[in-house]
């Protein structure tokens, strides 16, 4: 009941977010106004474009010794991108078992056992500390809910990069659209953590 609760959400936000868009004539990705529910997960499962998740992880500039924290990491298609293309660690952080298993057996199935993991574990509590680039794709609330944390925890000089929203106050360093494969203009922000 909840899963359907928020499919019929997710639904109802995207739906709204096309009729504006095609209501003012913008090519652009819809922006979902609909507020998120108190008990929903930090965003549904919707797949980053290929041609995004290139270009996010060119930004991140990732190089040898780096490790990726993936946040809410569905498929775990930025993880492997980051293995296969960048020869990086690269972790991601799900809770929905369905999608870990995939994510897992995608994993296994490229050869990247050595590179790449899964962890089952909800991204509010993750200690990211140990990372130098972290990746996203929530809800604006939920990465208004992280900043705090992210700012906190991660060393001077390590790279966020979210997909489609920004982080209130905090400006990023870039901002930069990419065309994905159905013509959508999409929003990458990337930031840089300074030191205090």
């Amino acid at each position: 009941m909840k899963l359907l609760r928020r499919i019929f959400f997710f639904a109802f936000a995207l739906v709204n977010g096309l009729l504006v868009s095609a209501l003012i004539g913008n090519k652009s990705a819809p922006v979902v106004f609909a507020q998120e529910p108190e008990s929903a997960h930090i965003a549904p499962f919707v797949p980053t474009p290929h041609e995004v998740v290139d270009r996010m992880l060119e930004l991140a500039a990732l190089r040898k010794g780096d490790l990726l924290y993936d946040l809410g990491s569905g498929d775990g298609r930025i993880v492997i991108a980051a293995a296969r293309k960048y020869g990086v660690r690269a972790v991601g952080f799900e809770i929905d078992p369905q999608l870990i298993k995939e994510s897992r057996d995608n994993i296994k199935t490229a050869g990247l056992e050595d590179l790449a993991e899964i962890r089952e574990e909800d991204i509010r509590t993750v200690d990211l500390s140990p990372a130098t680039v972290v990746t996203l794709y929530l809800y604006p609330a939920a990465n208004l809910r992280l900043r705090a944390t992210i700012l906190r925890q991660l060393k001077p000089g390590s790279r966020v990069v979210s997909h489609a929203f920004g982080m209130g106050g905090w400006k990023p360093d870039r901002v930069e659209t990419v065309r994905d494969s159905a013509g959508l203009t999409r929003t990458i922000y990337l930031w840089r953590v300074r030191g205090p």
